[in-house]
């Protein structure tokens, strides 16, 4: 009896808190599965991971090698190098014609860390966050975890699956919103919001006493529209920004925040309590990156052949109905005169195929069962040779 009662003991020691009971990132096991095939000798054309194919600017991987070379890396500021935080300032007045206090600007480790320190900054534990559906999964889980209730708010093509301060306020009138979490460059639509569009729902916002947060991380990437950035219409709303997408540096996690001053605080007491400072040797990759923008702008070139590629070849495959891609390297096709689940059709075009792309339902838990994410981020070799194996498998 004591043994058994020693063993209950221990394993209520090993249960995981209910906060940690978030769904999965999706996309992070259809890469799982897809190292498998590979592992077992099959090429797989990857479209579902948000990742680029090219590296860092030159810039950037030299400042870290000379870095290496002459220095120790040392703990940063909490806020971050400041030469970094006046670079990025300079970028917002030269790409935005914006003015914006390098005091404000927060180093966070990519724009996951900084989701967390703007969540635990501006919302308490049961406030709800409207985020729209479709929509980047670890919004909702992040909020999840913290405590917060996501509230989902669909979109639809009438506003070009764009939020609107109509929707938005209509789903404060039901119950009250503390915040609301947009994207333009969206993922994973790519579709983009207009200054105008923009610039009424942070009016709506703001009016109702609803903290704003913009996702910037896809700016640069921007095709049918140019991109506007929050930071120019509000000094009230909370900016993430990115050097993994635009820059090509996902795996050196270093990121930025544009913050409302009464927030600077509070915000690099989290970060010195979670984190104490972003990587070093990323922070300074990261400032010299910003000397090879000509370099990018070849990238993102190869980005709009891909999406010319894609827009041509997958309706002669059969997928001929997708959501605008005005930016990022996403191509949100509906898949639903194929399949009723999308989860399914993800797996089966994985083994068969060996196209990876990730199902909508990780990214809209309402109608996502009709849509599949096709990443572009990859050659324009593979994005032909991927509308080739769809095809073949589709017919």
């Amino acid at each position: 009896m004591l043994e058994a009662t020693l063993r209950d003991r221990v394993k209520s020691l090993l249960k995981a808190s209910g906060r940690s009971d978030v769904p999965p990132f999706m996309v992070m096991d259809v890469m799982a599965a897809a190292a498998r095939i590979e592992a077992a000798g099959g090429h797989v054309i990857h479209m579902e991971v948000g990742q680029p194919a090219a590296s860092a600017p030159k810039a950037a991987i030299s400042a870290a090698h000379a870095a290496l070379d002459v220095a120790r890396i040392d703990y940063t500021s909490a806020l971050g190098i400041p030469s970094l935080r006046e670079r990025i300032a300079r970028h917002y007045r030269d790409a935005y014609g914006c003015a914006v206090d390098a005091e404000r600007i927060v180093i966070t480790t990519g724009s996951s860390g900084a989701f967390v320190l703007a969540f635990l900054a501006m919302f308490e534990p049961g406030d709800r966050v409207a985020v729209t559906v479709p929509g980047y999964p670890p919004y909702r889980h992040i909020l999840a975890a913290l405590g917060c209730e996501p509230v989902l708010i669909e979109t639809s093509s009438e506003t070009r699956h764009a939020l609107t301060g109509e929707a938005l306020l209509a789903a404060h009138r039901r119950t009250p919103l503390k915040g609301v979490l947009v994207g333009s460059p969206a993922n994973p639509t790519g579709t983009m919001m207009s200054r105008e569009a923009l610039t009424s729902l942070i009016s709506a916002a703001e009016g109702a006493g609803i903290r704003f947060i913009s996702d910037e991380i896809y700016h640069g990437l921007d095709y049918a529209l140019s991109a506007v950035t929050a930071a120019e219409l509000s000094p009230h709303a909370l900016v993430i920004n990115s050097f993994s997408k635009y820059f090509c540096m996902t795996g050196w996690r270093v990121g930025w925040m544009v913050v409302p001053e009464p927030l600077v605080r509070p915000i690099e007491r989290l970060q010195q309590n979670l984190a104490i400072s972003t990587p070093t040797l990323s922070q300074i990759a990261a400032e010299a990156a910003f000397d090879g923008r000509d370099e990018m702008e070849e990238v993102k070139r190869g980005y709009q052949e891909n999406r010319r590629i894609l827009i041509a070849g997958l309706p002669q495959a059969g997928l001929d109905k997708f959501l605008p891609a005005d930016g990022a390297f996403y191509l949100y096709a509906d898949v639903s005169a194929f399949t009723s689940d999308s989860f399914e059709f993800a797996k089966r075009m994985l083994e068969q195929a060996h196209v990876a792309a990730t199902p909508g339902i990780d990214f809209d838990p309402v109608h996502g069962h009709q849509f599949i994410r096709f990443s572009y981020a990859r050659s324009a070799e593979e994005m032909r040779e991927a509308v080739t194996r769809i095809a073949r498998w589709l017919g």
